[in-house]
């Protein structure tokens, strides 16, 4: 049997191909998670964050292949962004950004399994950050959805399309965090060819 890949089992999530607007019903799903602030491209905190949720996942990984749910393919980086000036956000000062950095995991990994690999990558790694993983569970629902090709620094014309005509045009509200699908490596990938799932919770306005 092939491993478990949520890009493959939840492909209108992980592996959409609309490049303007959509709305999708996102299901709950679970996560290793870990919380941070400042610029994604400088911030030593945001290199660590990564580096500590895939450090977990990876022992998870190897975990998972001697469970009744088996092996899975790891899951691309997701984040939840937001700064507590809106306009901070969109305006590109970066400095002032919080983040949540997600890796989706199976249905079959539990909190302790996830809280034994934290000890086992703590203890390979040596990265202190792995002791702020924690556990998240989301349940988005109704989410506008599109699939981003270009620069991380391009993404601002999207999202003020979404802020300032889409959902406005639809009778939607935003809800919930501004989330981001990481699909490319950009360390393997030029910038005009990174592919990003952007994603942003809404609500009917007269809901």
């Amino acid at each position: 049997m092939a491993p478990y890949d949520v890009k493959r089992e939840r492909k209108e999530f992980y592996a959409p191909k609309n490049t303007t607007w959509a709305v999708v019903d996102v299901p709950e799903q679970q996560f290793i998670a870990v919380d941070g602030r400042g610029n994604p491209n400088t911030a030593p905190a945001y290199v660590h964050a990564v580096e500590a949720l895939y450090a977990v996942a990876y022992t998870l990984k190897f975990v998972g292949k001697r469970t009744a749910g088996g092996d899975f393919v790891v899951a691309p980086l997701e984040g939840l962004w937001w700064a507590d000036r809106p306009e901070a956000f969109t305006g590109g000062a970066k400095d002032t950004w919080q983040w949540t950095m997600l890796i989706s995991m199976p249905s079959w990994i539990t909190q302790e399994m996830i809280e034994d690999a934290k000890q086992t990558a703590l203890a390979r790694k040596k990265t202190p950050t792995i002791s702020r993983i924690r556990h998240l569970t989301l349940h988005e629902g109704p989410s506008a959805q599109v699939l981003h090709i270009g620069s991380y620094d391009d993404e601002a014309p999207v999202l003020h399309e979404l802020h300032h005509s889409y959902l406005a045009a639809n009778g939607l509200r935003p809800t919930g965090l501004h989330h981001e699908i990481y699909l490319s490596d950009p360390r393997r990938t030029a910038p005009e060819k990174l592919r990003t799932i952007l994603r942003q919770p809404v609500e009917e306005l007269d809901g």
